[in-house]
């Protein structure tokens, strides 16, 4: 099966990562990925933009060379009541929003605290994808997380970059194993992402395509192969 869409990409925007837009746009042409999301840090990352360049991606084009452009952005949880580091008025103009657990941003918190900070994020209409809930500094009630990715309609990413043996995210093999599991068991779909910082990870999903092949993962259940399962979790027909 073909992966079809890539949502997790940042550009130099986000101020720690190494391609432009258009080169990671040229990338995902030359890779055949149908959608890119370009998904760059949120205010509250050290070195990201401010909130402007989000609300001015409205000049970016929904079609380039091919490629369909979604405009994202990776926001930050702020608290364990899953309050997150954009508004309303920023995500509104946006296509869909990761939120995700990052250190300079918040405390690694209880496995209770954790949990419900990303369920809570869950809760917000703008979000999409839970981004790599699979570092061991942030642990988490799994099985929690995937009945509330279900409930929700928020999918669970499956982050290229962590399962890389260079991570910085610690556990993240098998951690990322147990929620797939559950998964599994609760017919829940899931997303992958390259995470790429280089446009050269675009697309770039070896090392998630491991980790499903380890447990035999269904493919049906990853939202990246299916083009009503893309356009059910951003609610648009994108393809």
């Amino acid at each position: 099966m073909k992966t079809l869409i890539d949502l997790h990409c940042h550009t130099m925007a986000s101020g720690h990562a190494y391609s432009t837009m258009e080169e990671m746009i040229t990338k995902a042409k030359q890779k055949d990925i149908k959608v890119l999301g370009i998904s760059d840090h949120a205010p509250s990352m050290p070195g990201a933009s401010h909130i402007y360049y989000f609300f001015n991606l409205s000049v970016i084009p929904r079609n380039i060379d091919g490629v369909t452009i979604l405009k994202g952005v990776e926001t930050n949880i702020l608290d364990y009541e899953g309050n997150i580091d954009m508004p309303s008025e920023a995500l509104q103009k946006l296509d869909y929003a990761i939120a995700s657990l990052h250190p300079p941003c918040i405390d690694p918190g209880t496995v209770q605290e954790n949990t419900n900070a990303l369920i809570n994020a869950m809760k917000n209409p703008y979000v999409k994808i839970i981004g790599h809930p699979d570092d061991s500094r942030y642990p988490i009630d799994a099985e929690a997380l995937v009945k509330a990715s279900k409930l929700y309609n928020v999918a669970l990413e499956i982050n290229n970059s962590s399962l890389k043996p260079t991570s910085f995210r610690e556990g993240a093999h098998e951690n990322i194993k147990s929620v797939l599991i559950l998964c599994k068991k609760y017919n829940t779909k899931v997303i992958f992402g390259s995470d790429a910082h280089f446009s050269y990870d675009v697309g770039d999903f070896s090392c998630c395509i491991d980790v499903i092949e380890e447990i035999d993962f269904p493919k049906e259940l990853i939202i990246n192969y299916s083009k009503e399962a893309i356009n059910h979790l951003i609610n648009e027909d994108i393809l």
